[in-house]
């Protein structure tokens, strides 16, 4: 895609004042040879696509609105090594309406497998998936997953949608290059090709007031009578799915006919798809630990399960295992008094051999240890401390434990309590880890002449109680040389760490996860991580919207918070039936920036820390945090030069 931030010529006709836009029938975007001859009904099986849907490829850092406008259209040509996920975004805007309804009209998409000349796959529906974007505060964001490899996508008049495709390499896939199609073709509406007669109308709606009148009145009744009213609702509803208005989806029917394959290669956008896969292996376990926070009292809310409940240990379950494609380590969280905060990696006690299972996966870098019990079982703090503890420190995998037991402490009475808790953990495990995320030194202690000076010495003033120093970005500002001086106080000889994390702030133009930043801003959070030189990052929330208590309830922001912070993904209920977790584009674009700081530790690993700082910047990807790439290609030029200067 070298030429695809030229844009094509296009006019677009303001319909019913609103300009790039309108609802009427016949509406039309563009100019074509011959309009005469899409006066009146269109039929898209005999007209070819390409004059009914203007389509186009974008990069995964592009934000796609509505009134994007067309480019052209260029074959997709991809890079990615083994255990890496590469996606991309293909655009469509109707030209004209072809459909009687509200919408444009539908286009149905047709993913191929991408086969190398020696016969090796990457299979659609598997390593190859579909899923449109859809906008959340008029803001593209939520990534809803799409039927493959054929799925049928709406469009309206004046608007345009995005599609995002992604391809995940398996660590085994043999190198070399891989070709396929996707294959867009304009087709008639559901409605056209199955609408309802005004009979079939008034019978479905008679059924379905029937069915709700039955469930309406049952406050204060009988259970006997609930138990009645529920048959009786189950029976009209039965009789709507087997109505001749649904034939088409029985299940004796087998799956919605597609178009036929003649329409299909006569008509089609055929989009050429080729992806190049190298000879390296992203490591399986990700090298630098970025460790977000998901709340379990919002999940048990939303999905009214109890705590502690067979349900809410399948529904912790599902989000751990879900998240971990994304190359992070998620721990569950939930917050106390004053900040104190419980989080936990794994539900289950550590002599349950889920915890094995936890702690031992290679995706997980990092993992969080419990200092009191996360489900109440009679046993004291103490007692629960110690057995954790006993047992986990005499795994392999305990080099990845640490205790995160409170957030941004603000005074010395915060400090004192960090201290005691640590002192209490030290005594069973004197090489644990703790660690403690701040932004400023103790606000009633004198611990320098100014506020950043007294920043500097909360290492001084934690040790030893501390061995993870996770410093807020906002404090570092544009200034990088700020974080050199809080390396400084960092003593790695004696197992400390720094790490970093966003929130609230740095607010635009830094590196942040807030909706509506662009999506090179988005991806520079972990650019900004491994350039600074911190060797791990957390994140406070990835699910913390407003509480609700029902899964398809609407999504809303915390209140006081810049939209999007605390969220990364969102209930699957919200979109569909599924209850899959619905991915962000900004949970796509952190993993994106992981996979980046996978690139430059090889680069690094072959050349030195200092040749990789001089890449990062002579390609213009990122300098620093007010000066980093706006555009897409700069990122392909440096991944394009650690293939060409480090494949096998």
């Amino acid at each position: 895609m070298e030429n695809s931030e030229n844009h094509q010529e296009i006019k677009v006709f303001p319909v019913e004042g609103v300009a790039g836009g309108g609802t009427a029938y016949g509406w039309s975007d563009g100019s074509v040879r011959d309009p005469s001859k899409f006066r009146g009904f269109i039929d898209p099986m005999k007209v070819p696509s390409s004059e009914l849907v203007h389509v186009w490829c974008l990069p995964s850092t592009a934000n796609v609105g509505p009134q994007d406008m067309p480019r052209s259209l260029e074959p997709i040509s991809l890079l990615a090594a083994r255990n890496e996920r590469e996606s991309i975004q293909i655009a469509l805007r109707p030209k004209f309406s072809w459909s009687g309804s509200d919408i444009a009209g539908s286009v149905q998409i047709q993913c191929t497998d991408l086969c190398s000349a020696s016969g090796d796959r990457l299979i659609a529906g598997q390593t190859l998936t579909l899923r449109r974007v859809v906008s959340i505060l008029g803001v593209p964001d939520a990534l809803v997953p799409l039927d493959m490899p054929t799925c049928q996508v709406n469009l309206f008049p004046g608007e345009t949608s995005a599609i995002w495709l992604s391809v995940d390499v398996p660590n085994a896939q043999p190198p070399g290059q891989y070709d396929g199609e996707l294959i867009i073709t304009a087709t008639r509406t559901d409605a056209e090709s199955a609408c309802l007669g005004k009979a079939q109308k008034h019978q479905l709606y008679r059924q379905l007031t029937n069915c709700l009148e039955v469930m309406e009145p049952i406050d204060g009744k009988p259970l006997d009578e609930v138990v009645e009213r529920m048959k009786s609702a189950t029976s009209y509803l039965r009789m709507v799915l087997v109505s001749p208005s649904f034939s088409d989806c029985f299940q004796d029917n087998g799956p919605v006919d597609m178009m036929d394959e003649d329409a299909i290669s006569n008509l089609s956008v055929r989009l050429k798809m080729s992806l190049r896969v190298w000879d390296f292996v992203l490591p399986e376990t990700p090298s630098l630990p970025a460790v977000i926070g998901v709340s379990d009292t919002v999940i048990e809310d939303r999905f009214g399960v109890e705590h502690g409940s067979s349900d809410w240990y399948e529904a912790l379950d599902q989000h751990f295992k879900w998240l971990l494609q994304y190359r992070i380590s998620p721990y569950f969280c939930r917050w106390g008094e004053s900040m104190r905060v419980l989080t936990y990696t794994c539900p289950w006690p550590a002599d349950h051999p889920k915890s094995e299972e936890y702690f031992s996966d290679p995706r997980l870098a990092a993992y969080a240890v419990p200092c009191t019990p996360v489900v109440s079982s009679g046993e004291t703090t103490e007692d629960h401390l110690h057995k954790e503890v006993e047992i986990l420190s005499k795994k392999n995998h305990w080099r990845k434990a640490y205790f995160y037991l409170w957030d941004e402490p603000l005074n010395v009475e915060h400090y004192d309590a960090i201290r005691t808790m640590a002192s209490e953990i030290h005594a069973y495990a004197p090489d644990a880890r703790i660690l403690t995320s701040y932004y400023c030194g103790p606000n009633d202690a004198v611990l320098a002449s100014n506020n950043f000076e007294a920043f500097l010495k909360v290492p001084e003033f934690l040790r030893p109680h501390t061995q993870i120093y996770c410093t807020s970005e906002w404090v570092i500002g544009n200034r990088e040389d700020l974080a050199k001086d809080i390396i400084a106080e960092i003593q790695p000889e004696n197992g400390e760490e720094w790490w970093t994390y966003v929130c609230m702030g740095p607010a635009d133009p830094h590196p942040n996860w807030h909706l509506g930043m662009r999506g090179t801003q988005h991806r520079a959070v972990m650019w900004r991580v491994w350039k600074e030189g911190a060797t791990g990052f957390l994140y406070w929330g990835a699910n913390c919207y407003e509480k609700a208590t029902a899964p398809s309830a609407e999504i809303r922001f915390r209140r006081g918070l810049p939209p999007g912070d605390g969220v990364l993904f969102y209930p699957g209920q919200v979109f569909s039936s599924s209850r899959q977790p619905v991915a962000s584009l900004r949970l796509e674009r952190l993993l994106s920036g992981l996979q980046d700081v996978e690139y430059l530790r090889l680069y690094a690993s072959r050349f030195g820390r200092n040749e990789a700082l001089a890449l990062l910047e002579k390609t213009g990807v990122y300098s620093g945090a007010e000066r980093y790439t706006l555009e897409h290609t700069p990122v392909d030029v440096m991944r394009g030069e650690v293939y060409r200067t480090c494949q096998s």
